[in-house]
């Protein structure tokens, strides 16, 4: 199918998404795949899913379009060194990328809209029937590469220069430069963090200190992986064909472009992490998008790796599918707790059956999260994927080595308890706590490189166990409430300032906890929770405790930032994404025009 005008309207380009689906089989004349289909007919017109290994990925999706030599129009223009990253050709690539596939990106985001209104209308979710024949079936993820076998302590973190290189060289397995839960979208925090990725890959990279202290890349450093942003994110920045192109596509292709060719070179090759997938078919795009990208650069299909974050609920009921989406380019699964729990309250939201205990009551060890765990690592294990386990966020203080140690112990009992599960690595926030991890790790391991040899043949999860959220002797505390509104305005106040990754009471703090904090709180106001002292929580309640802890938060603040901080503006954000009806998807969109 051919598309003569590469300006025509946004709902033209969408409804062309299906015309590979015979006429008289459409929904409607003007289909796009989203009016009366079910799961059944999308797998019937594009079975990549069924089909088994075979190359037919979203086919019929495909779209060529003729355009013109107009170019991505980039604003602001981009300067300094900068201009290494976003060169013609470059900016070209992306805009082969947005035009090939942001059409069934777009598609992909109204069928979560369609199934969210389906969710809040009483279907529950579960298994489903139309791909059991992928769950049921033997087969295995493509090997993977030698530097991702082992994976034993993962160090997370922004794209920052000094935080990479602290992080490269922190002694860790692997290092994820975030640009996503961990990263506030402003313009420079993009462009910087391209340009700190590719003196990375170089070994190049240098920072020196305003006190003098200079920092560099120690001989052996930690493996990189990538973490572009979500599907559901746009990047205003860039447009083609005055369209705004997809936050995903740039990340990733700017990294892809630049950099492939010279990962290959030097032994490795690009890896990610996919965040925020709702379902196997947006796995099958990013699948899609690998295969043509390493194609339009003369890289080896199957070079690139993928890890995909279990960080969405929908998502945990289609593990298997979006491991078989990625078979030829997968490297595992990660459980990413906090996302997951916010993820929970957002599909859940019209369910006053599904409301949540007090966050810090939230833990690893309640069944529901036992169940999610427990089915990642047999679904891992049994496909020969990687498992990675969650978050340990503590930030050790210089000045307080008793409180250190209680903290290390409480890691150590975290880390064990994912050892014992059977994962095969798992994730730090801070230098300091690669040392704890491994050895938690290097004691399970006991010489291996992971634990791929443990099917979890004992583990069997149903569905009635992800979705019994129950949390034996669970409450909902004024402690509770005052710590999500304390910390999603402290942490937002720092977003829009420009730093995604934030340190709160000796935790690293990043999107995410924003995300479980304020979707509780409306939670919690919208099914007019009661506390353990008897009171309603409504918006009175909680304006009142906004307004008491951002005065707590200015008297504690530096002096500096008592004037220049953003906390009106950050207290204002809290109350739109935490008290407005209905619940705003992603805090990332509703800020994101406060940036720059």
């Amino acid at each position: 199918m051919m598309v003569d005008n590469p300006n025509e309207s946004m709902n033209s380009i969408n409804k062309v998404s299906c015309r590979g689906i015979p006429r008289a089989r459409r929904t409607s004349k003007t289909s796009t795949c989203e009016e009366g289909e079910d799961e059944e007919r999308w797998h019937r017109y594009y079975p990549g899913t069924l089909s088994g290994r075979n190359e037919i990925i979203f086919r019929s999706l495909r779209i060529s379009i003729i355009t013109t030599s107009k170019r991505p129009q980039v604003h602001p223009a981009v300067e300094g060194r900068g201009l290494e990253v976003f060169t013609a050709e470059a900016l070209g690539f992306i805009a082969d990328l947005h035009r090939r596939f942001n059409p069934t990106r777009l598609d992909l985001l109204r069928r979560r809209v369609k199934r969210q209104a389906r969710v809040d209308q009483g279907k529950t979710l579960g298994f489903s029937k139309v791909t059991g024949r992928i769950r049921d079936d033997s087969w295995s993820i493509s090997p993977v590469p030698a530097d991702l076998t082992d994976r034993r302590v993962e160090i997370t973190g922004p794209t920052d220069r000094k935080m990479m290189i602290n992080a490269l060289n922190s002694g860790a397995k692997t290092f994820m430069a975030d640009f996503e839960d961990a990263n506030t979208p402003a313009w420079r925090n993009v462009v910087e963090g391209q340009v700190n990725l590719r003196d990375a890959v170089r070994r190049t990279i240098e920072y020196a200190s305003p006190e003098g202290k200079e920092y560099q890349l120690n001989r052996e450093v930690a493996t990189l992986l990538v973490r572009p942003r979500g599907w559901h994110l746009p990047e205003r920045h860039i447009q083609v064909d005055r369209e705004p192109v997809s936050a995903s596509l740039v990340d990733f292709g700017l990294f892809l472009f630049h950099n492939a060719k010279d990962l290959v070179a030097r032994g490795t090759a690009p890896y990610f992490y996919l965040p925020k997938m709702e379902s196997h078919l947006e796995a099958r795009l990013w699948n899609d998008v690998f295969g043509f990208a390493e194609d339009a650069l003369g890289v080896r299909r199957g070079t690139t790796k993928a890890t995909a974050l279990i960080e969405t609920f929908p998502a945990a009921f289609e593990m298997e599918e979006i491991l078989f989406e990625l078979r030829d380019h997968a490297a595992g699964l990660n459980a990413g707790r906090w996302d997951y729990l916010f993820s929970i309250i957002k599909t859940l939201r019209a369910r006053t059956d599904f409301v949540l205990a007090d966050r810090a009551q939230l833990t690893m060890t309640v069944p529901f999260m036992r169940a999610y765990t427990g089915l990642l690592v047999k679904t891992c294990h049994r496909r020969g994927a990687h498992a990675i386990g969650g978050m340990a966020a503590f930030v050790p203080s210089r000045k307080d080595p008793t409180a250190n140690e209680l903290a290390f112990t409480k890691v150590r009992e975290d880390k064990a308890r994912e050892a014992n599960d059977g994962f095969d690595g798992t994730w730090v926030a801070h230098p300091d706590l690669v040392p704890v991890a491994g050895q938690v790790f290097d004691r399970a391991l006991q010489g291996r490189p992971n634990q791929l040899g443990r099917v979890g043949d004992d583990v069997d999860v149903t569905a009635r166990d992800l979705l019994d959220v129950r949390v034996p002797g669970g409450k909902t505390t004024e402690a509770g409430l005052r710590s999500n509104v304390r910390v999603a305005i402290q942490y937002l106040e720092a977003w829009l300032r420009g730093t995604g990754a934030v340190t709160i009471s000796n935790l690293m703090e990043d999107t995410a906890t924003a995300e479980i904090a304020r979707s509780q709180v409306w939670q919690w106001v919208h099914h007019g929770a009661r506390l353990d002292d008897h009171i309603t929580v409504n918006e009175g309640l909680v304006r009142q405790v906004g307004d008491e802890e951002v005065d707590r938060l200015r008297m504690e603040a530096e002096p500096s930032a008592q004037t220049s901080g953003r906390f009106r503006e950050a207290r204002a954000l809290f109350d739109d994404i935490a008290l407005k009806e209905p619940l705003v998807d992603f805090l990332t969109i509703h800020a994101y025009p406060l940036i720059e």
